[in-house]
């Protein structure tokens, strides 16, 4: 597999023909500069933008919307996650296995690199798979495709991916464990042979795209007081945001974790950060302090966002019915 050049923002703004300014969820170069995230955010309207098309409602437009009108973006478009009418995959065949060897990866090289130059440690989505923002000199290192993917200005290098050591020695790091957090699989063997299969690697690039169209809308939604940014934690492999007043007993983590110890498949879950009423059915998590959906939930559904959106959304309308 060729490895090309990215600028996910400056390639949408070519299939739309520069006359608009397209949003896309992806990073794109150049490196923002901007504390405290160093980051871009899908939903921010850049100044002087006199038109946008974007995969929120934050835009003028949605692509969804383009993509009725010109029906030859609709797989550019979908493969992007840019529209929500992209099914979601059957989990592949030894997954948490190759799971894990993805989220030892991501805390011990992919976010070191970026914690190296700028103490962040935050990884987004990322076309087939995940990755940094970019950040130094127009750097991004991420995984796509089952490959290990460094790119900077204009020179883009790529690597089957093996060891965490020889990972490591690709990107340029020593292998870390700053990113990783109380429930991340252990460092392990550094010499091993991670054994992170491209299959898997591609099923969890649909699964951040899909969970990077969720929280982004779920972000700008009527109710969603002091949201935070969408974050690929490397600690917990998951996209999250915190969202809801914390004072007044209302706030929650909405994630899409690829799945943990005590989920062998993905699944969607609200983290409350205060007490819920159990005698909902809704709050039904026995691991944790809130609800959760499994995969084969989202599996059929002619539209799996809005299906999670409509799960997000019932968990926030609940928790601002909260007391103070």
């Amino acid at each position: 597999m060729t490895i090309r050049h990215h600028n996910p923002a400056a390639e949408a703004n070519t299939k739309l023909g520069g006359t608009v300014t397209a949003l896309v969820l992806e990073p794109s170069p150049p490196a923002d500069r901007a504390e405290p995230f160093f980051a871009d955010d899908p939903t921010a309207i850049p100044a002087g933008a006199t038109e946008t098309v974007g995969p929120t409602s934050a835009a003028d437009r949605t692509w969804s919307e383009v993509v009725a009108e010109r029906p030859e973006l609709s797989s550019w478009a979908a493969e992007r996650w840019l529209t929500a009418n992209r099914p979601l995959q059957p989990v592949p065949a030894g997954y948490p296995e190759a799971r894990n060897a993805y989220h030892r990866l991501a805390y011990a090289v992919v976010a070191e690199a970026r914690r190296c130059a700028n103490t962040k440690f935050g990884l987004r989505y990322t076309r087939g798979g995940f990755g940094t923002p970019f950040f130094g000199d127009d750097e991004q290192v991420r995984v796509q495709e089952g490959l290990l993917v460094v790119q900077q200005g204009s020179t883009v290098r790529s690597s089957e991916i093996t060891s965490l050591r020889a990972a490591a020695e690709f990107v340029g790091v020593e292998p870390g464990t700053a990113a990783a957090e109380h429930d991340s699989p252990p460092l392990g063997d550094i010499d091993s042979d991670l054994r992170a299969t491209a299959k898997t690697g591609a099923f969890l690039g649909d699964w951040f795209g899909f969970s990077w169209a969720v929280l982004e809308e779920l972000r700008i939604t009527p109710g969603a007081v002091d949201a935070e940014r969408t974050q690929l934690w490397p600690g917990h492999f998951d996209p999250a945001a915190a969202i809801g007043s914390a004072e007044e007993g209302r706030r929650a983590t909405y994630g899409c974790s690829p799945g943990d110890e005590a989920h062998d498949e993905p699944y969607l879950y609200v983290g409350a950060w205060g007490d819920v009423d159990r005698a909902d059915p809704y709050w039904n998590e026995t691991s944790f302090n809130g609800a959760s959906l499994p995969y084969a939930a989202l599996v059929g559904p002619d539209n799996a966002v809005q299906t999670a959106l409509g799960f997000f959304k019932a968990g926030l309308a609940r928790l601002n019915r909260a007391p103070a």
